[in-house]
């Protein structure tokens, strides 16, 4: 007689092929591998022995498919490069793993086609939830997702989409801080070093950051780059400092662009900060507290974020579909 050759190799064991080498039923190894199930003593003991020999592992995934929780939550993210992405996924991610979520990662560019095909696999994979880090998805595309029965969140988006969860940042009331901060300095007039990225999160902080501005009689001037990157910071030095005149500050739309042009101010302009120059930041990026830059800056709420999100999938959330949070001042010494 031939012997039983198992499994073939690199093939995952079935619960079937575990049933065969136990001597039981098909439903005696599932019940077995089913916590509060009824199975006997002999029974369970023979099933754990024949899985143990054969590797067998359960498939938690096609177990429990059809359970809301058991099905991924998909993060959609992009420029994963930069440190603000880099700090939400990590407490994001450690949150849902908290909860006891899967979660599914997909890297997806900033423009709005990735994005559409980003949102169509998650509906693909039957997602419980998809969480939009970044990027521009198309409304009707999201609103397909919550009509689909899918929860979707969206971090600092245009709030345009019906029934969608909505977390923002209460930037009117960052964006007053900040420029009190540059008022309490002294300083008279005011620059803007933005971006022409136009993303919602960076439109908001300009739009109050200028109202702000203005409402206190401060003289505003705008420049912007392409990015948010650290060449962009030293591009508007470049461009803006043969011009500095004393009591003049520099709001940076982000950290990233603050430290290149802090770096930038230093050498080869030789200025000092905070005695010659005022400069302000926002994410709060590790990079803004090293000893280089002691960057003043406004932190973003990331486990606030992370938090809320586990409230509304585990619908702990009120009545509101869109929640505001707070970013968080962090004086150091970029101002005077």
């Amino acid at each position: 007689m031939p012997k039983n050759k198992g499994p073939e190799k690199n093939k995952a064991t079935s619960a079937a092929e575990v049933a065969r080498l136990a001597g039981v039923s098909r439903s005696a190894v599932s019940r077995t591998f089913t916590d509060g199930a009824s199975v006997s003593a002999k029974t369970r003991e023979r099933v754990l022995a024949a899985a143990a020999e054969l590797n067998y592992h359960v498939n938690h995934l096609a177990r429990s498919i059809s359970k809301e929780q058991s099905r991924p939550v998909c993060l959609l993210a992009a420029n994963l490069d930069k440190p603000y992405h880099n700090l939400l996924l990590d407490a994001l991610t450690k949150q849902l793993q908290q909860d006891g979520r899967m979660v599914m990662v997909i890297n997806a560019s900033s423009d709005p086609s990735s994005a559409d095909d980003a949102m169509r696999r998650a509906l693909h994979y039957r997602a419980s939830a998809s969480v939009v880090m970044s990027g521009t998805p198309p409304p009707e595309l999201v609103q397909t997702c919550v009509d689909s029965g899918q929860k979707v969140i969206m971090i600092n988006c245009n709030d345009e989409v019906e029934n969608a969860h909505h977390i923002q940042i209460d930037y009117a009331d960052a964006m007053q801080q900040a420029v009190t901060l540059f008022q309490q300095a002294g300083c008279q007039t005011l620059s803007l070093v933005s971006s022409n990225k136009g993303t919602p999160s960076l439109l908001a902080r300009e739009h109050f950051f200028i109202s702000a501005a203005q409402a206190k009689g401060f003289e505003v001037t705008v420049w912007r780059g392409d990015n948010t990157n650290y060449e962009d910071g030293q591009q508007a030095a470049q461009a803006l400092l043969p011009n500095h005149q004393p009591n003049h500050a520099y709001f940076c739309i982000t950290d990233l662009v603050a430290c290149g042009f802090m770096d930038t101010a230093r050498h080869p302009f030789n200025l000092s900060i905070p005695d010659d120059i005022s400069i302000l930041g926002f994410d709060d990026i590790p990079q803004s507290a090293w000893q280089a830059y002691q960057l003043t800056t406004f932190a973003q709420p990331y486990q606030g974020i992370a938090h809320r999100v586990s409230d509304i999938l585990g619908e702990r959330e009120d009545a509101d579909l869109t929640s505001r949070l707070a970013a968080i001042p962090k004086r150091r010494n970029s101002i005077r």
